[in-house]
């Protein structure tokens, strides 16, 4: 599926939307360039999880652990490794595995140690502002978005 999104708020309505159909155990890797569009559309699943909390890139600490009303959401950030066996030793394997939703930033450092399940992210900036992003892997239903393809 192929989504085009205008404005930072669009991409968090469109975050929002497909954080509402997640369910526990999924693990979304997302892959683009820096301010590329990953954090944002985080804050809107982020939402539809019912984290209170605000949501910010976790370059520096790696992984922020939020408490949703609906589950867990780990938001990873794996620049800063040289690889999967640095990913690994951080001890994620119980966070991609569990019960809570794993988003994973920069994904495509670490994508040999990722659920075959995983849903995959591809953010590309234009020039003008707005994003294409595009999703594989996507078992969990429709998205009903206007700019949808």
């Amino acid at each position: 599926m192929k989504f085009h999104t205008s404005t930072a708020e669009e991409t968090i309505e469109l975050g929002r939307i497909i954080g509402s159909l997640l369910k526990p155990g999924d693990v979304l890797a997302m892959d683009g360039t820096l301010a590329a569009g990953k954090t944002t559309i985080t804050k809107g699943i982020a939402e539809s999880l019912g984290v209170k909390d605000s949501i910010t890139s976790p370059t520096f600490c790696l992984i922020s652990e939020y408490q949703g009303e609906k589950m867990m959401l780990y938001h990873m950030d794996v620049y800063r490794l040289e690889g999967s066996e640095d990913f690994i030793n951080l001890g994620v394997e119980e966070m991609l595995y569990g019960d809570g939703v794993c988003i994973i930033e920069w994904s495509e450092k670490v994508k040999s140690e990722l659920p075959k399940k995983s849903i995959i992210f591809n953010f590309k900036p234009n020039e003008d502002g707005s994003r294409d992003i595009e999703i594989q892997n996507w078992n969990n239903g429709p998205i009903n978005w206007p700019a949808a393809k």
